[in-house]
């Protein structure tokens, strides 16, 4: 069910969110937390509310959307409330701000009086970011900040403004996209013969933050000399090659959906590792609402990694 309030304010929000509970019954109890999404108002925002929706299953929540409208235009809010099968397991506000109500700083004070009581909240920024998400009016309400470089329009740009004004709480989802890719590692590692890595190679596409933050979370973690060099697919990260005295370890994706595993002593393994869906990577931060500690020190072991210039083999 989706009910429009052109022309409202937060308060008709709030009434209208009572009514519907009294008459509906108790969706509206049980949200484990509030999810602010910060976003564009267009195709973007329908793209934002299916993977909060999706996410929701596992971590049932209130979703408020900051859709940020024309700001020549007069001052004025839209507000939209879903719920049942149009919100997942979940309630859905959207929130979108004309005029002065689109600004940056507006948002704040549109998101405070529907936030649920006694529950952590969490801020989404889908596409653009600030470059400071714990500086941000939105960003300040919020115990984690989740933003996304790949999504950016220049993703280099973005990923840099992360490394340089990351505070206890941000995370991207360049980083969550890597969860899979450490586990094979990691579990690679565990296999016999149990002998030190002494350096590794990081290979994929030009632009690529994942790539970046593999690289940096290898010389944080092995604390050895890691190269980042580039790849002549343009699917991501492509290759990842540890060096070790018994033989290299070498997980390779030239296709951007299945992997490769090789490694001393061991048959050839073909591994799904297909790029994750963003509501997939939401659910997955969700999932934890303390510091990430080992994505910052990925962030700070970028400055550690050399570059390549010669295009890797995949």
């Amino acid at each position: 069910m989706i009910i429009d309030l052109p022309s409202s304010n937060t308060s008709a929000v709030n009434r209208k969110l009572v009514e519907l509970r009294e008459s509906g019954g108790v969706f509206a109890l049980g949200r484990v937390l509030t999810l602010v999404v910060v976003t564009d108002d267009g195709p973007s925002l329908e793209r934002a509310v299916d993977a909060a929706n999706s996410a929701s299953r596992e971590h049932p929540c209130r979703v408020i959307v900051l859709a940020r409208g024309q700001r020549r235009a007069a001052a004025r809010l839209d507000a939209q409330i879903r719920v049942g099968g149009d919100a997942g397991a979940s309630e859905v506000i959207v929130l979108r701000g004309y005029g002065a109500l689109a600004a940056e700083d507006a948002g704040a004070g549109m998101v405070m009086p529907l936030l649920l009581p006694d529950a952590p909240v969490v801020a989404w920024w889908p596409g653009e970011a600030p470059a400071s998400p714990s500086e941000d009016a939105v960003g300040r309400l919020a115990q984690r900040r989740i933003t996304d470089a790949l999504s950016s329009k220049n993703p280099t740009k973005a990923f840099e403004q992360r490394r340089r004004d990351h505070a206890p709480g941000d995370t991207d989802l360049t980083w969550t996209r890597l969860t899979h890719w450490r586990a094979q590692l990691a579990a690679a590692l565990d296999v016999p013969p149990h002998d030190e890595v002494t350096g590794a190679v990081v290979a994929g596409e030009a632009v690529s933050p994942s790539t970046e933050l593999m690289a940096g979370w290898l010389a944080s973690a092995l604390g050895v000399k890691v190269k980042r060099s580039p790849s002549a697919q343009e699917n991501g990260l492509s290759l990842i090659r540890l060096n070790r005295p018994s033989g290299d370890v070498e997980l390779a994706r030239p296709d951007g959906r299945t992997a490769r595993l090789t490694q001393p002593g061991q048959p050839e393994r073909l591994i799904a590792l297909a790029r994750r869906e963003v509501s997939d990577c939401l659910a997955e931060e969700l999932r934890r609402l303390d510091p990430d500690e080992v994505y910052q020190e990925a962030l700070a072991g970028v400055s550690l990694v050399t570059r390549g210039r010669t295009p890797v083999k995949v």
